[in-house]
């Protein structure tokens, strides 16, 4: 009766690692402030620890060639020290709100996604 029971507990332990294995991939991405889920290709976290944030409009400066964000610490949440990124129009991202958002990963010094409000593309 024992082995019954214990390969059943392991039947249930697999199960339950299977579904949340199964689970939405969205799961695995966070929402912006606003509501909007960022893209899980984008973020790798949670709200409190995932590398996309909404940034200072003032941060952005378009160019001819893409835009030029410089981000200082308390601009986004992973910035530590100020770091400049470029990022061409072709590779802008529509955003899902009238805020500009940036995606860090895997580290700060590395743009994984831009989103323009649709108005400034």
């Amino acid at each position: 009766m024992r082995a019954v029971a214990k390969q059943r507990m392991t039947s249930l332990a697999g199960v339950i690692a299977t579904a949340a294995a199964l689970q939405d991939v969205s799961a695995f991405a966070h929402s912006a402030s606003s509501g909007w889920t960022y893209p899980p290709a984008c973020c790798h976290g949670d709200p409190m620890t995932g590398e996309c944030s909404s940034i200072p409009g003032t941060t952005v400066t378009p160019t001819p060639d893409g835009y030029v964000i410089i981000l200082r610490p308390g601009d986004h949440r992973r910035v530590t020290h100020q770091d400049r990124y470029f990022v061409p129009y072709d590779s802008v991202i529509p955003s899902g709100d009238d805020n500009f958002h940036i995606c860090l990963h895997p580290t700060e010094e590395h743009e994984n996604c831009f989103f323009a409000p649709a108005e400034t593309m």
